[in-house]
């Protein structure tokens, strides 16, 4: 159950932080025409659905047409990695190839007593010694079905948008009964998904292999090399990949139809190559008011909040170090820098600028909009109403990241409501139980410096004439309003807890304890602001729905739909860049590795092991990372790069700073996905780990 436990806590982490792999921005870059922006049918990006590939455009582009014999191909080589990444088979017998980051969090359980793989790293030099991760999957994409006119002939007489939902919802239930019952796809998970707000509609049915093996993983000082300063940069150097295999009936998986051939060559510049794996999420549909209010509250709000719980957590860490600690911090630094680049690409002028011609552009085909049907500005009136309730919404939800106190005031809210309402005393047991468990935490010399931080926050970011946090300061600076909550609560104890919880409804109403005032003072506000974000989520999904559907209208299948952890196919080209008043090489190789671990003074996160300090001279000349311009987003972590042969020639595992606007347009001019070279990992695996074994699989 432990073990279970932590699979759920990394895949919630991992989810989380590289579900925003590529987002946000800081640069404004330079249009045709700084005054006019003008918009492009793929400022909607590049991630083409396999059932939907435009393929007349890839042959206008690029002189290739792929058939369906390379398409199904690469799909069926192409694997979700977990709930969090994506990876793919690169050989005959099941050799999984994905990312060190979406590794990182799993490995901890595999090590036995005395190894560390932070440090000295991972091989398995025989099939028997490959190590099974309990809990660990992969899914295969086998089956793909298009029940677009099978759902449309069911709603099309359907008017009322609740009636309309709940329509849609029986209909795809019945097609997925009815394809579970086909022979070709009995015993797969069928997910049905939805395109361009119901433009599209398609089920996906999925192999799921759980028995995955760990063969190798290279130390944390190479996976993570340049750590969160180098984080969204390039040049890099980070050997950031990891081999897992697949095992089926206790042996590895026969692959050997659905593999994608490793070119330890790699690519060439100026070649064509494709990622494919699982964008996470997009927002490229958003109106020019959604992204306003992101700009001004949502993001705003969250960079905020996430950078001081990293803060924390990094003075925390200096005085004690844990691995799991570190990776908590390593995936907030993600996030927070995630987050930053977002703010920045939306106080990009020339970047929002097109998103305004873009909404022009629509509206102007829209035969709703000339109909009288201003979708754009009802959406834009429903987000004025969420802007006051927007920070006392998000600062205020019962997380641990915002410690054990605020936590403690969440339940003892609800413990005196299911009181009121003479809930029965079992229930009222289980609330009180989770109270007596936090109330042991809130002596942890930390629990006052979240406090603290989160009441600054709530004082920060207050709407004029609130005045429920000078109720609940009254006079005190946040800081000193924290320690003395905290020495006079007395939930701090169980046993005075107890004596609290015991005493009755009226007392509790009347209790003069800090978690009793807090609660009475901030919980209405955090209710009122939580009701009023939640009541119109309904009619702003039905606006967002209607104007993606009218931009599908403009464009048809011409442009992909917004990323939803599907399998997708981003062409692009290897290609380098113009940055900081220079040009970035298309391919870094060992020897700039070697340059930043001594040009920083050989210390972390830009030192190497020991098995690294002297290494052949063979290997320096070798390629080690590699830019293209293929469209990515958190989630395509760990995809395949590949040529149009359908050989590996890279792997994926971040994008440039420049990218990072790609949450809401697709910058082709200096979006860059950043690759570990094949010919990278072939190095390391013969020079530092000596794999033999796995060099000669994957030729």
């Amino acid at each position: 159950m432990k073990k279970e436990n932590n699979m759920l806590k990394r895949s919630l982490l991992f989810t989380f932080a590289y579900l925003l792999l590529a987002f946000g921005f800081v640069q404004a870059q330079p249009a045709s025409n700084q005054n006019q922006p003008e918009a492009s049918r793929f400022d909607y990006g590049k991630m083409w659905t396999f059932e939907h590939v435009s393929l007349d455009y890839l042959q206008e582009t690029y002189d290739f047409r792929p058939g369906q014999e390379w398409l199904e191909k690469t799909r069926m080589s192409a694997l979700r990695f977990a709930s969090w990444c994506s990876s793919s088979f690169i050989s005959p017998d099941g050799l999984i190839l994905t990312n060190h980051h979406c590794s990182r969090g799993v490995v901890g359980d595999l090590m036995q007593d005395g190894e560390d793989f932070d440090n000295n790293g991972f091989y398995a030099a025989t099939l028997a010694d490959e190590r099974k991760a309990e809990g660990l999957f992969v899914k295969q994409l086998v089956q793909i079905a298009d029940v677009t006119e099978y759902v449309h002939s069911r709603t099309k007489e359907v008017t009322d948008e609740q009636e309309l939902a709940k329509t849609i919802g029986m209909a795809l239930e019945e097609v997925k009964a009815e394809y579970a019952a086909k022979e070709d796809w009995a015993g797969l998970e069928i997910e049905p998904v939805d395109y361009y707000s119901g433009g599209k509609y398609s089920l996906y049915g999925y192999k799921k292999y759980d028995d995955i093996r760990l063969v190798l993983i290279p130390e944390l000082q190479l996976g993570y090399f340049g750590g969160d300063p180098d984080n969204f940069t390039y040049p890099r150097y980070a050997l950031d990949f990891t081999l897992w295999r697949a095992y089926e009936n206790g042996k590895p998986v026969n692959s050997s139809n659905h593999y994608l051939p490793f070119k330890e060559e790699g690519a060439a510049e100026g070649e064509l190559v494709f990622v494919i794996g699982n964008p996470g999420s997009t927002e490229r549909y958003r109106t020019v008011d959604q992204l306003e209010y992101d700009r001004d509250y949502r993001y705003n709000i969250l960079h905020t909040w996430l950078t001081n719980r990293r803060d924390i957590m990094q003075e925390k860490y200096d005085q004690e170090p844990s691995h799991e600690l570190q990776e908590s911090i390593f995936s907030l630094g993600n996030s927070i820098k995630a987050y930053g680049g977002i703010l920045g690409g939306l106080h990009d002028a020339n970047l929002m600028g097109r998103k305004e011609a873009m909404e022009a552009q629509i509206k102007s085909k829209s035969s709703a909009f000339a109909m009288g049907n201003d979708y754009w500005s009802q959406l834009g009136s429903e987000y004025k109403t969420m802007e006051p309730h927007a920070a006392i919404s998000t600062l205020l939800r019962p997380t641990p990241m915002n410690g054990n106190f605020l936590l403690t005031v969440h339940l003892f809210d609800r413990y005196r409501s299911m009181l009121a309402e003479e809930a029965p005393a079992e229930q009222l047991d289980k609330v009180k139980e989770q109270m007596m468990q936090y109330a042991g935490n809130l002596g942890d010399p930390w629990e006052e410096k979240y406090l603290a931080t989160l009441l600054q926050e709530l004082v920060d970011f207050s709407n004029p004439g609130d005045t429920y946090m000078a109720e609940l300061l009254e006079g005190r600076s946040p800081d000193v309003a924290a320690k003395e909550m905290l020495e006079k609560t007395k939930f701090g104890e169980t046993n005075r807890l107890e004596k609290v919880l015991n005493s009755g409804l009226k007392k509790i109403e009347k209790s003069k304890d800090p978690v009793a005032v807090m609660s009475r003072t901030l919980l209405p506000v955090y209710e009122k602001a939580s009701d009023a974000m939640r009541s119109g989520g309904a009619k702003r999904r039905a606006l967002e729905g209607k104007i993606a559907n009218e931009v599908f209208q403009v464009y048809g299948l011409s442009i992909p739909p917004d990323a939803t952890f599907t399998l997708r196919l981003a062409d692009g080209i290897v290609k380098g860049y113009n940055y900081n008043g220079t040009e970035a090489p298309v391919f870094t190789t060992f020897y700039g590795l070697y340059d930043r671990h001594y040009s920083h003074k050989q210390v972390f996160p830009w030192s190497l092991p020991e098995k690294w300090q002297n290494p052949p001279v063979e290997m320096l000349s070798k390629p080690m990372n590699m830019v293209s311009t293929n469209d990515i987003i958190g989630g395509n972590s760990g995809s395949p790069l590949i040529n149009k042969e359908g050989e590996c020639v890279g792997l994926i595992f971040d994008g440039n700073i420049e990218s990072l606007p790609g949450n809401f347009i697709f910058e082709p001019s200096v979006n860059r996905t950043v690759s570990v070279h094949a010919a990278g990992i072939a190095a390391a695996l013969k020079y530092i780990y000596k794999a033999d074994r796995i060099l000669e699989e994957l030729k």
